[in-house]
């Protein structure tokens, strides 16, 4: 258990590569709850090797003093991404059992009020992290700025891993006659028929929702820094026709998180998205320890796909799995801020 302490502090950095590295020696010992901003983190620091300006980017790390054993307790990330603003991420690296009202209501008030004094209030148009550590932000967020979050959170999910050890790779289907699949990462002639997916999926997503050109240039990225795969369905005498997508956007030291799953409704019912999602996580496995999703409480669909191929506490058993914790976002009054994307 960390030191009893009641001393801590909160330090501000503005270029991920002047975080110090106790604060990436914690984002490595918990890979799979740090990837939200571990990944960003990596990215950032080393982007800012080929610039000389670290420009909307802004993280603030709580620690204990005196503790040895895990000196950082939260770091707050607030940055941002070739589509707009992030949301507001909080990793905290203590487990659930530690996250009393005792241990986080005097050290989230230390981080609302520093970064209150960072950023403009409207920056601040939603924040992502485990459920307790969300509600009492959106709390002191509201206590200090006026700025009300709204009842229905944005996304209320789970987050799952699979493994080499948890994958299912036993699973065939049946192939229809005349028609055959093709799974791969996405090239450039996809670009067109990947924007109109990219579009369906945010037109899902509210309130980040995406124009037309917003999604061309979404999957524009996507495809050039190879980070989307398809699903290609390919009938007689017919033009090959993408069925599904699967993004990978974020890759942190030994895991890799899948964060876009999507399936033409012309398509669906027949496991493209578990077809694909299979094969995405078995080529991620070769590098990688595991691989991660989020998937909402509210898509019973989504957690019997990735259930069945191999992402774990998805079945309703117990006891629990260590590690499959519920996240919250919550979004702010959106007539009082400039909402981003991610």
């Amino acid at each position: 258990m960390p030191a009893v302490s009641t001393t801590f502090s909160a330090s501000v950095y503005r270029s991920a590569k002047s975080l110090p590295h106790v604060v990436w020696s914690t984002f490595e010992s918990d890979p799979r709850n740090s990837n939200v901003m571990y990944a960003h983190a990596f990215k950032a620091a080393q982007e800012i090797m080929h610039t000389s300006v670290a420009d909307g980017h802004l993280w603030i790390v709580c620690s204990t003093e005196g503790d040895l054993q895990t000196p950082v307790d939260l770091v707050l990330s607030c940055t941002q991404g070739p589509l707009g603003t992030y949301p507001i991420f909080i990793f905290c690296a203590h487990p659930l059992s530690k996250l009393t009202d005792q241990f986080l209501v005097p050290r989230m008030h230390l981080l609302v009020k520093t970064l209150h004094g960072c950023v403009k209030t409207e920056r601040v148009y939603s924040v992502f992290a485990v459920d307790v550590v969300t509600r009492i932000f959106a709390e002191h967020w509201y206590h200090l700025t006026g700025v009300q979050h709204y009842r229905e959170p944005y996304y209320a999910a789970k987050i799952t891993f699979c493994t080499t050890r948890t994958l299912k790779v036993r699973r065939q289907f049946t192939v229809l006659p005349d028609i055959s699949y093709d799974l791969r990462l996405a090239v450039t002639d996809d670009i067109p028929d990947v924007s109109k997916l990219c579009y369906g999926f945010a037109a899902a997503s509210e309130p980040f929702v995406l124009t037309m050109e917003k999604a061309i240039q979404e999957a524009t990225l996507l495809v050039e820094n190879k980070q989307i795969w398809v699903h290609t369905v390919n009938a007689l005498n017919q033009r090959p026709e993408i069925a599904s997508i699967v993004a990978v956007t974020r890759e942190g030291g030994a895991v890799a998180a899948i964060t876009k799953v999507y399936t033409n409704p012309d398509w669906r019912s027949r496991r493209c998205a578990e077809r694909l999602v299979r094969k995405v996580t078995q080529t991620l496995l070769k590098s990688k320890e595991s691989v991660i999703l989020y998937v909402a409480h509210n898509n019973p669909a989504a957690c019997k796909v990735y259930n069945r191929v191999g992402f774990v506490g998805l079945d309703g058993s117990l006891p629990p799995v260590n590690g499959v914790d519920s996240w919250l976002e919550l979004g702010f009054d959106r007539d009082l801020v400039d909402l981003g994307h991610w």
